[in-house]
């Protein structure tokens, strides 16, 4: 028996049918419940949905393809489908790190469907370009490194790089929290959307993108360090760059109220 794409990937909608939608994607490593903290700030005015990426979560296994998840692609086409299958349109897409990444190809794919992106520790690329001028945080070599790292011992690796993740090591419950979900992935799908996450660049697209978007850039991120919010907003058209005093890469974990009222002002301001 075939299931539907929001039995597949655990989707849950909450708010009024008939309010405006909030689709949140989450990142590597992660699942719906890191938006949780964020999602009540939004859930008596929006039509509020979350869900998981296929190898991610309470997704179903059986619906897990390496080759699919091998690139953005297949996560896109899944994106897409979850809307249509919902019915979703005008969305505001809001997005975690290299979700920003599937949240871009998905408005150039369909920008019908997105009335505004947001894009929570973004980055088109994690890779250093020094012919372009780019700094995306990491040299091949240190990605190299990474990759090698958590293929050797994922369980190590985790342990490892939570704490560079959530940054904010006066709350170790956090980085904690994080490690633990990095624990739940499988170690060969955690492999392969690693791979697909820090060997992405989307660079060559960003011209392409007509929906507006929010770019929340955190403060002493060590995945995303500040020139790449600038970088974004020099090439997204119509897009807004907002510098968070969150630090880390997560801030609706270690700041939920700061992320929920940066999104909230300014889908005021667009209303307005």
């Amino acid at each position: 028996m075939t299931t539907s794409f929001v039995e597949r990937h655990s989707a849950r909608v909450s708010g009024p049918a008939d309010a405006p939608v909030l689709l949140f994607a989450h990142g590597f490593g992660c699942d719906q419940n890191m938006w949780r903290r964020v999602t009540p700030f939004f859930e008596d005015h929006y039509r509020v949905v979350v869900f998981d990426h296929m190898g991610s979560g309470l997704s179903d296994p059986d619906g897990y393809d390496a080759a699919k998840y091998s690139s953005l692609d297949g996560y896109v086409v899944d994106l897409l489908a979850l809307c249509a299958e919902l019915g979703l349109r005008d969305v505001v897409l809001v997005a975690h790190s290299v979700a920003t990444m599937m949240a871009i190809r998905a408005a150039i794919d369909a920008p019908e469907l997105f009335s505004r992106l947001v894009l929570v520790a973004p980055s088109p690329s994690y890779i250093d370009d020094p012919e372009d001028g780019y700094v995306g945080g990491f040299t091949r070599r240190d990605i190299e490194g990474l990759l090698q790292s958590l293929d050797s011992n994922y369980f190590a690796w985790s342990a490892a790089f939570a704490p560079i993740v959530m940054g904010n090591a006066e709350a170790p419950e956090l980085i904690g929290e994080l490690e633990a979900s990095f624990c739940r992935t499988n170690p060969d799908t955690a492999r392969t959307f690693a791979r697909v996450s820090f060997l992405s660049d989307i660079r060559d697209r960003l011209a392409e993108v007509r929906v507006p978007a929010l770019i929340l850039q955190c403060s002493d991120d060590m995945l995303a360090p500040p020139g790449v919010g600038r970088y974004l907003r020099s090439r997204l058209a119509g897009s807004t760059l907002v510098q968070l005093a969150a630090s880390g890469h997560v801030p609706q974990a270690s700041a939920p109220s700061e992320t929920a009222q940066a999104i909230r002002a300014y889908l005021s301001d667009v209303a307005s």
